[in-house]
């Protein structure tokens, strides 16, 4: 639903409630500059150098196209939490925990499930497990301790999101989590199907960095406000360009004549089209003083 110019005029200029005054919490910003270090370690052993996971990462990965999908993902939470950390206001970056949360106990529960496939005397398996065993929890907690601080209504200068918009955005999200729970509960059947090699553990790994996108979708769609859905948007569209350059270096490892492959190559690529259309759209919008798209 549209919120009128006057409404949200005058929702703001109501008394602030300390409680609810969208501040972020000292704790939250430790976590987002706790969680980067990580992330660039891991982006830089699985994008450049793909080839040589048994070496360096957590477990050997095969092929580099695997390697730098998941590398995509981590490219950007490093875009994320990096804006987070500086972000003035809460309801900016609230939109990001959660997609994270269930990106990350994904990669835990993968990662018990297939214990075996771990290279379990390397520091990097050693860093991996701590990781995804202590941050679905840390990071889910820090949302619902630093949610309470979110007014819950647009900013002066805002734009609220029409539901056409909305459901585009929430109904990509959908798709993309039934796409990324197929890939978790049934792997040995997308293992015979999707575009490029996989093994169960890289199928539910894969279909872990899935579920973080669809439930953005589903988060914007739910927040109507452009302010609570720039940063988090501005992180995909990173993540989206850095696998459809993926893509281009790790061509040879497609099979091209399967349907999956172009379905996945198209799929990106109208995204990549898609979110940047849309975010300038509504940048445009709010420029010119707009209140709703």
């Amino acid at each position: 639903m549209s919120v009128p110019v006057s409404t949200t005029q005058e929702v703001l200029s109501r008394p602030s409630d300390t409680t609810r005054d969208d501040r972020i919490y000292r704790e939250t910003r430790w976590l987002c500059a706790i969680i980067v270090p990580f992330l660039i370690a891991a982006f830089y052993i699985l994008y450049l150098r793909p080839t040589e996971t048994k070496e360096l990462f957590a477990w050997p990965i095969k092929p580099p196209m695997s390697a730098r999908m998941l590398a995509a993902a981590y490219a950007g939470g490093i875009f994320f939490f990096t804006r987070a950390f500086f972000a003035r206001r809460w309801h900016h970056i609230t939109l990001g925990f959660l997609p994270v949360t269930a990106f990350a106990s994904a990669m835990g529960i993968a990662t018990f499930l297939h214990w075996d496939k771990f290279t379990h005397d390397h520091i990097s398996f050693v860093t991996w497990v701590a990781l995804y065993v202590t941050t679905p929890f840390l990071v889910v907690a820090t949302w619902l301790r630093n949610r309470q601080t979110d007014p819950g209504t647009p900013e002066e200068k805002d734009i609220i999101l029409s539901q056409p918009i909305r459901y585009l955005v929430g109904a990509i999200g959908i798709i993309t989590i039934v796409n990324g729970i197929v890939l978790f509960l049934q792997p040995d059947f997308m293992v015979g199907i999707w575009g490029w090699t996989l093994t169960p553990l890289t199928a539910r790994v894969l279909g872990g960095m899935f579920a973080l996108p669809g439930v953005v979708g589903l988060g914007i769609a739910v927040d109507p406000r452009w302010s609570a859905a720039r940063i988090i948007l501005q992180s995909q569209i990173f993540s989206i360009i850095f696998i459809l350059l993926a893509v281009v270096l790790s061509w040879n490892d497609f099979d091209q004549t399967k349907l999956a492959t172009w379905l996945f190559v198209g799929g990106m690529a109208l995204l990549v089209v898609i979110l940047p259309a849309l975010y300038f759209y509504v940048e445009y919008r709010l420029q010119k003083g707009s209140s709703t798209t």
